[in-house]
């Protein structure tokens, strides 16, 4: 590197966290689960199929496998970036590398406010689904306070915290927790998505389903900006998570190597996953707007809880599957509450050791090796923002995909030009360097910046998203997922300026300079 950080503050590696404590697995394992399969699915497929002011239907799949593309592209420049610099700041610390501190102070807000913002989604579904799972042993009551606005609130905010308090406990109790929920995530989604299929290639499922074909992987038959553009920060989303992965490299075995590969091969397994269980549901379901239809807008919160009934068929078999299914939708949200919390904590932690934010989050635990403050602020933040989402409007819940979409476009295209802009003066010293460190991660920027201006064109709309009872879902008169979008970014500019007028040293390049591969 050309610069190096000054010795008055830590180097990257020498924050205090567990070093080798995550071997490729485990990190496999956490980006993974950071993804929450079982519930991004259920949440996203039903606005991955309407697509946007055109229907997308049955070329759902190709949308999720056309957003596979620029995810795998960012995730290689995730790879060769922490060869350079195996920072658990991830996108803040190599964007501020690349383009200095302002651009790689928005970045490291952009990681922030989007896991922030997610997990209100996550805990609402994690806490009414508490309540299906336990109401699911013969006890409808508690089912039915999965309704409440109150009950699911209140069990929201308990998953929060349990999960803040493993992450604060250590990292190796956060990964043995993970590789129990996501093992029964997995194997329910693959029994889910086996079960249907059979069901359409034998001959026993419903009148409305449909033989997969080869062409429902081929979106270029859609219109791109008023259909495969919002559909593709939808299923963006689905993929989001994959970077926990990165952000642990400080506390895995070989910190330049592991953390890249373990993303690469997490945004691949996804992708299988995805594939065979999107390509399942819409055979299955079929994409009217009707019934268990995967356009019914009734449907667009949970279509697996749709589909279940009609699948799994009435009796005791029936109930017993309809229960695992909900229980792998809990698990997933849940787990991904845990590892949501992972890479906020260590963004900050990295943010307050170079000084770009107070310095107290930069605080390790002296025995489980953890950031304190940045992971009860992380937990304290969520439980925040979730409780203004829903005092606000329940419905305000709905409109927080797509805004989250359009936060990670943002980061993660960042990264990508940080990824070719720090290895500009080497790209062409080999041509693996060239296509790994320059055409990859260019390719995926483009992609997620195009996605990000069509996408935000049409999530502006009034009439964009609308909740159960058909009234739109706005702010000030433009769509909700927009308003969220931009405006949580905007938040981080303000901040920003508040911190760079108390505390300038991080902004004049004195705590972390601006550097490139020479």
């Amino acid at each position: 590197m050309a610069n190096t950080v000054p010795s008055t503050t830590k180097e990257a590696g020498d924050k205090g966290l567990k070093g080798g404590a995550l071997g490729l697995v485990s990190s496999v394992v956490v980006g993974v689960a950071s993804t929450a399969p079982a519930y991004s699915l259920a949440a996203s497929l039903g606005f991955i199929v309407v697509g946007g002011t055109i229907f997308a239907g049955v070329k759902a799949p190709g949308i999720v496998l056309l957003a596979f593309i620029p995810m795998y592209l960012i995730a290689v420049a995730y790879q060769e970036l922490n060869k350079a610099e195996p920072d658990c700041g991830t996108t803040f610390t190599w964007a501020s590398r690349a383009f200095g501190p302002v651009t790689g102070w928005m970045g490291g807000w952009g990681i922030v406010i989007a896991d922030i913002v997610v997990m209100a989604n996550l805990a609402q579904i994690a806490g009414a689904y508490s309540f299906i799972f336990v109401g699911g042993f013969g006890l409808p009551e508690v089912a039915g306070l999965a309704g409440n606005v109150v009950a699911t609130t209140i069990a929201g905010l308990a998953w929060i915290a349990v999960m803040t308090w493993i992450c604060y406990r250590g990292i190796e109790l956060t990964a043995h927790v993970q590789y129990v929920l996501l093992s029964f995530e997995i194997a329910i989604l693959i029994f889910f998505a086996g079960f249907a299929l059979v069901k359409v290639y034998s001959g026993t499922a419903e009148p409305y389903s449909l033989i997969p074909q080869l062409d429902w992987f081929n979106p270029f038959t859609l219109d791109f900006g008023e259909t495969i553009a919002p559909a593709m920060l939808t299923a963006i989303f689905i993929y989001w998570g994959w970077d926990t992965a990165v952000s642990v490299n400080e506390e895995t075995k070989n910190p330049d190597k592991t953390p890249g590969r373990a993303a690469i091969i997490s945004t691949i397994l996804l992708l299988a996953t995805y594939a065979i269980v999107t390509v399942a549901a819409v055979a299955f379901a079929g994409v009217g707007d009707s019934g268990i239809g995967l356009a019914n807008p009734e449907n667009s919160a949970d279509v697996f809880s749709a589909i279940g009934p009609t699948l799994f068929g009435e009796g005791p078999v029936g109930s017993i599957l309809m229960t695992l299914l909900g229980f792998s939708i809990l698990t997933s949200a849940s787990a991904s509450t845990q590892t949501t919390i992972l890479p906020t904590a260590r963004t900050t932690l990295s943010m307050a050791v170079y000084k770009a934010i107070p310095e107290k989050f930069a605080r390790i635990h002296p025995n489980f090796l953890t950031p304190t403050w940045s992971t009860i602020g992380m937990g304290l933040a969520s439980a925040f923002f979730y409780l203004i989402f829903t005092l606000i409007s329940p419905a305000l819940l709905l409109a927080l995909i797509g805004s989250i979409g359009l936060m990670i476009a943002f980061y993660y295209g960042l990264t990508g030009l940080a990824c070719v802009w720090f290895y500009r003066k080497t790209l062409t010293s080999s041509f693996r360097n060239f296509i790994m460190r320059g055409l990859f991660p260019l390719v995926g920027s483009l992609m997620l910046a195009a996605v990000f201006v069509y996408g935000l064109s049409n999530f502006a709309q009034p009439d964009w998203l609308q909740d159960a009872d058909g009234n739109n879902v706005t702010i000030f008169g433009i769509g909700a997922e927009a308003v969220v979008g931009v405006g949580g970014l905007l938040i981080g500019a303000v901040l920003m300026g508040v911190w760079w007028i108390r505390k300038p040293d991080f902004f004049r390049g004195q705590t972390l300079a601006r550097g490139m591969d020479e």
